[in-house]
């Protein structure tokens, strides 16, 4: 498997790994994926894409949102979303795609990384419930268990406060649940 930053004839195969994976909520993170890509920068943001045999197979998306810390914003990362085609989940690829994300945020000297997503995947990363360690979360739809965050070697203690979402995913309304009966992804 060969990851690598996604490059602009990659946006249609990103497009379809998200429709596919994210099955009737596809069309809503494939829109948000096609904004969100705009945002990003040779510094600030990472697209990452997995191929397997010359096939595009799975797409992770880093983004940059604020922390507002007491002291004052910080600059932090937003790991969503994170796609794999069907037929590969289950094999590692999603694994890949999200470890070689954090090491080259943390070589870029982002000091956190946030999510909203299942604990019992994320938690094998490092990432742990934000509510416990001085964060807040952007929204209220978001279940306390599915915000989670991992603090990278440039994380200083005094870094706590409320993660602001960049405009995109309010605008795309990607952010929580809005059925509440739903399980977080």
């Amino acid at each position: 498997m060969d990851l690598r930053e996604e490059l602009p004839g990659d946006s249609e195969h990103v497009r379809d790994i998200h429709l596919r994976a994210f099955g009737d909520h596809g069309p809503v993170v494939a829109d948000l994926v096609d904004t969100l890509r705009d945002t990003i920068t040779p510094t600030g943001g990472l697209s990452l894409v997995a191929e397997l045999d010359g096939r595009t197979v799975g797409h992770v998306m880093f983004t940059r949102s604020l922390l507002d810390a007491p002291r004052r914003l910080v600059e932090v990362q937003v790991l969503s979303p994170l796609a794999v085609v069907p037929e590969h989940q289950r094999h590692g690829v999603g694994s890949a795609l999200v470890r070689y994300g954090l090491t080259a945020l943390a070589e870029r000297a982002v000091p956190l990384v946030f999510l909203e997503g299942d604990p019992g995947y994320y938690s094998r990363f490092g990432f742990a419930r934000g509510d416990g360690q001085g964060f807040r979360k952007p929204s209220l739809r978001i279940p306390d268990g599915a915000f989670q965050v991992i603090g990278l070697p440039a994380y200083e203690p005094w870094m706590t406060g409320t993660l602001v979402y960049a405009e995109p995913f309010w605008r795309h309304d990607a952010v929580g649940l809005r059925d509440p009966g739903a399980q977080p992804a």
